[in-house]
């Protein structure tokens, strides 16, 4: 395992909302509709901006599943100028590119014709699929029905989008459920190649939520999903863990080749108290290993022009500037 490359990408985490369709049994995330509930498009901007200037190389763009179904939400849109936050997200990837950085969107289900309008203005995309389960977690989740997923995972495929999935680890399902789960995500990446990274995420209890007294998953069987993952996948899918969330020094040796984008800029809105380790945390974290930033979109996916001609540019020269460092 010795010498074997560890990859991580810079970037800007947007959280255009917070406002979600699902009620997740875990999610601390999700928050009602009302005033500070939407980004400002001036918020965005400053985040791009900072983002450059700190040489970050992609934008991650995610929000709440489908928050114009949620009563109210419309009326902040409208404020901003926009009816649909799919069409303020569009928009803000162009200015993305404008500045310098490479949008990657993670905005819950999308069908075939918003993907192939978001992959115009996205070097790459992501979707969690988390478990093929259906769990009393999801219960109240439409979005997270697993066909429903699954279906998207396979859109994006078709339309040769670099793609993201990954597992949710320790939310109700069992380990035969996350083998079915990888097994899965193994066979849309045989019939179409467009899965770059798996991520293998482990639960993390929020207070306040219907699990926030649940246990989070011990550190063998976090271990061993890592290890099934790589026997499972492909070996050109990446498996990546979120270094802010578990112990990466230890995981890597399980097959973790990824640590996923962090950020110099900003926390994990998500997960907010787990902060970020910085750059030469990573370098001591992956000690023995060869540590190299990488690009939303991976190499293999830039030598076959899978991404829009528009794109081409930005993408070539982000390319270049990573290689560069990493020599």
């Amino acid at each position: 395992m010795q010498g074997r490359t560890i990859t991580y990408s810079k970037n800007v985490f947007l959280p255009l909302t917070s406002v979600c369709h699902n009620r997740c049994g875990y999610c601390s995330f999700r928050k009602p509709v009302g005033e500070g509930c939407l980004m400002a498009p001036e918020e965005v901007r400053e985040i791009l901006r900072l983002g450059a200037a700190a040489g970050c190389t992609e934008a991650l763009f995610t929000f709440g599943e489908r928050p114009g179904e949620e009563e109210g939400f419309d009326r902040y849109l409208k404020d901003i100028g926009y009816s649909d936050i799919l069409d303020y997200c569009f928009d803000l990837c162009r200015e993305a590119i404008t500045l310098g950085l490479l949008p990657h969107t993670n905005a819950g289900i999308m069908t075939y014709d918003e993907l192939a309008r978001f992959r115009t203005v996205n070097a790459s995309m992501g979707l969690m699929l988390e478990t093929t389960a259906r769990i009393p977690a999801h219960t109240n989740s439409p979005g997270k029905d697993p066909d429903v997923r699954i279906r998207m995972l396979e859109d994006a495929g078709r339309l040769k989008i670099p793609f993201t999935t990954g597992l949710l680890v320790g939310i109700g399902e069992r380990a035969s459920d996350r083998r079915e789960s990888l097994e899965t995500i193994a066979t849309i990446h045989r019939r179409y190649g467009h899965i770059q990274e798996v991520i293998i995420q482990n639960f993390c209890p929020k207070p306040g939520t219907p699990m926030g007294e649940d246990g989070t998953v011990t550190k063998k069987e976090f271990a061993e999903t890592i290890q099934m993952a790589r026997a499972i996948l492909p070996e050109d899918i990446a498996v990546q863990i979120p270094p802010n969330l578990a112990d990466a020094s230890y995981f890597l040796k399980c097959g973790v080749n990824d640590l996923g984008g962090v950020s110099p800029v900003t926390v994990d809105y998500i997960n907010p108290e787990h902060p970020w380790p910085e750059i030469e945390r990573l370098r001591e974290i992956t000690a023995g290993y060869s540590l190299r930033e990488r690009l939303c979109i991976y190499p293999r996916y830039i030598e076959k022009g899978w991404f829009d001609p528009a794109l081409a540019p930005l993408i070539m020269q982000l390319d270049k500037q990573v290689q560069e460092k990493n020599l």
